[in-house]
C-alpha cells in the first residue's frame, strides 16, 4: 500500500513540475512575441515542447533536425538567457529530435521551448514507448523520371543557397517539404519571387534531398517542358499514358508556372493532375514570378488551390546577402577575391543573383586565364558592359509617378500638403524609396515632395521601415514597387 502511494506522489510531482514549467515558459513565450515579433515567433518557435528537468538542465523537443539547427543557431544565446533568467536553477539545455508518437514532450503555453545558458545538442531523438512495429510498405526506390522530366542540377543543393532575411522562409518552407514531403499545410508549396533570386535552386535542392533519402520518385519540368509534352501526347494519341505517367510520381516540381497563362488547355490538364497527386497524398512544388492572386491569366479554380498550401516570397536580395553569396562562391572558386571587390560587385549588381555570379564568375575566369590578381581596376575593366547597364539612376521623378500610379492618387499629391492616410502613407513610401534607390541627400528629397524639412523625410523612412516589419502585406507592396523601378 505504501508503495502504491508512492507511485501516486511521484505522478503527482512530475504533473506539478509540468505545469510549473508551463508557467515559466508562458512568461518567456510573451518576451520572445515581444523581442521578434509574431511572424518570426510563429515560424521558427512555435513548434518547440518543453521536456523534463534533471538537477539543473532542461530537455527541450523540435519536430525536425532542421528546425533544431535553425533554433540552436539563430536564437541559441537570447533563448538561453530568457530561460536562465526566469529560472536560475536550470544551467543547461539538451536539444533534441521529438519522433513522431513521443508521449514524453508537454507543449507548455503556445507549444514552445528555449535553450538557457549552456546549450548542447545530441543527435538521439526521444525515446518512445515500445509498441508494436507498424505494418508498412515496402520502400519506393528513388528516381528522378528522366523519361518525363528535366535532370537536376547537382550544384543546386541546400549547403550551396546562401541563406539570409530575403529568403530565409522560402528556405525553411523548401527544407519542410524535403524532409516531410506532403506535410499539412505544405501541400502544394509556391515559391514566388523575380528573375534570378533563387527559386530553381530551392526546387532542385528539394529534389537532390529527397533522391539523397531514397525514398520517392522526382520529376521536375518547366511549365513550358509540361505544356510541348501534353501536346505531344495529344498528337501521338497518348494522353492517357502522359496522365499515367505524371500522376504516378511521389513528388512534381512546376517550375515558371506563369508560362502556362493563356493556354487554357494546359492549364485544365495541370488542374486535374494536380488535383489527382494531392488526393493521393503526393507533393506538389510550383514556381513562379508572382504570387497565385497576382496571376491574373490562370483560372480561378487553379489559382485558388495553388494558394490553399503554402505560399512563400522570395524578396529582392539585400546588400548584406548579396556579400555572403558573393563570398561563398569566390571561397569554392579558389582564387582570392579582395573585400573592396566583393563590395564593389554588391553595390552596384543589385537585379538578381544570377547576374551577379555571373560577373564574380567572369572576374575569376579573367585572373585565371591571364594569371592576374583580381584589383578593383580590373574589375572595372572586365565588367564595363555590365556596369554600364547597371548605371541606370532611379529618379525621384519616377518613383513619384510609380508609387502614385499604384496607390491610384495624383501625381501632384505628392507635394501637397493633403494629410489624409489615404496620400500621406504613398507619399513615406515614396520618401522611402527616394532614400533607398537614389543618391540625393535628405533635403534634397524633402524639397521634391513640397520643400519639407529633411526630419519629414526621415519620419517617412523609419514609418515604412516600422510598418513593413509589421504588415507583411504592406511589405511585399515595397518591395514590389522597387522591383519595377530597378528593372
Amino acid at each position: 500500500m505504501t508503495g502504491g502511494l508512492e507511485g501516486y506522489d511521484a505522478v503527482a510531482e512530475a504533473n506539478a513540475q509540468k505545469s510549473v514549467l508551463a508557467i515559466h515558459w508562458s512568461r518567456i513565450c510573451e518576451r520572445l512575441k515581444a523581442e521578434v515579433g509574431e511572424v518570426e515567433y510563429r515560424t521558427w518557435l512555435r513548434q518547440i515542447t518543453v521536456g523534463p528537468v534533471d538537477e539543473d538542465e532542461i530537455t527541450l523537443y523540435l519536430p525536425t533536425r532542421f528546425l533544431r539547427d535553425w533554433v540552436r543557431g539563430q536564437y541559441g544565446d537570447r533563448l538561453g538567457t530568457l530561460w536562465n533568467a526566469e529560472v536560475p536553477a536550470i544551467r543547461r539545455v539538451e536539444l533534441q529530435v521529438a519522433r513522431p508518437g513521443s508521449a514524453s514532450a508537454t507543449s507548455p503555453a503556445d507549444g514552445v521551448t528555449v535553450p538557457a545558458a549552456t546549450t548542447e545538442v545530441r543527435e538521439e531523438a526521444v525515446p518512445r514507448p515500445a509498441v508494436p512495429a507498424p505494418v508498412v510498405e515496402e520502400p519506393r526506390h528513388a528516381e528522378v523520371r528522366s523519361d518525363l522530366a528535366a535532370p537536376l542540377d547537382p550544384r543546386f543543393t541546400f549547403d550551396t543557397f546562401v541563406v539570409g532575411k530575403p529568403n530565409e522562409f522560402a528556405y525553411a518552407c523548401a527544407r519542410r517539404v524535403a524532409e516531410r514531403p506532403s506535410s499539412p499545410g505544405f501541400n502544394p508549396l509556391f515559391l514566388y519571387g523575380g528573375v534570378g533570386l533563387g527559386k530553381t535552386h530551392l526546387m532542385h535542392a528539394i529534389g537532390a534531398e529527397l533522391l539523397r533519402e531514397g525514398r520517392v520518385s522526382v520529376a521536375y519540368m518547366s511549365a513550358e517542358k509540361f505544356m510541348y509534352r501534353f501536346i505531344a501526347a495529344i498528337r501521338s494519341q497518348s494522353t492517357m499514358e502522359f496522365k499515367e505517367q505524371l500522376r504516378s510520381v511521389d513528388v512534381l516540381m512546376i517550375d515558371d508556372l506563369q508560362f502556362l497563362i493563356g493556354k487554357d488547355n494546359t492549364q485544365e490538364e495541370f488542374f486535374h493532375t494536380f488535383n489527382a497527386l494531392v488526393d493521393a497524398g503526393r507533393q506538389i512544388v510550383v514556381s513562379a514570378d508572382k504570387s497565385p492572386s497576382d496571376l491574373s491569366g490562370l483560372e480561378d479554380r487553379l489559382r485558388t488551390r495553388l494558394g490553399c498550401g503554402m505560399v512563400a516570397d522570395i524578396h529582392a536580395t539585400t546588400f548584406e546577402l548579396r556579400i555572403s553569396i558573393l563570398e561563398a562562391k569566390a571561397s569554392a572558386s579558389g582564387v582570392v577575391v579582395p573585400a573592396k571587390v566583393l563590395e564593389f560587385l554588391a553595390h552596384k549588381i543589385t537585379s538578381n543573383v544570377r547576374e551577379l555570379e555571373g560577373a564574380l564568375n567572369r572576374l575569376i575566369a579573367h585572373a585565371n586565364l591571364f594569371g592576374r590578381p583580381v584589383t578593383l581596376e580590373a574589375t572595372q575593366d572586365v565588367l564595363h558592359d555590365i556596369l554600364k547597364a547597371h548605371d541606370r539612376r532611379v529618379t525621384i521623378e519616377e518613383i513619384q509617378r510609380k508609387v502614385a500610379e499604384h496607390w491610384n492618387i495624383r501625381l501632384t499629391d505628392m507635394s501637397s500638403a493633403r494629410r489624409a492616410r489615404a496620400v500621406a502613407r504613398p507619399r513615406q513610401v515614396a520618401m522611402y524609396l527616394a532614400k533607398q534607390l537614389t543618391s540625393r541627400s535628405l533635403p534634397e528629397i524633402g524639397r521634391k515632395f513640397g520643400n519639407r524639412d529633411h526630419t519629414t523625410v526621415m519620419h517617412a523612412v523609419t514609418r515604412v521601415t516600422e510598418l513593413m516589419e509589421q504588415d507583411p502585406a504592406f511589405a511585399e507592396d515595397v518591395e514590389l514597387l522597387r522591383r519595377m523601378l530597378e528593372s
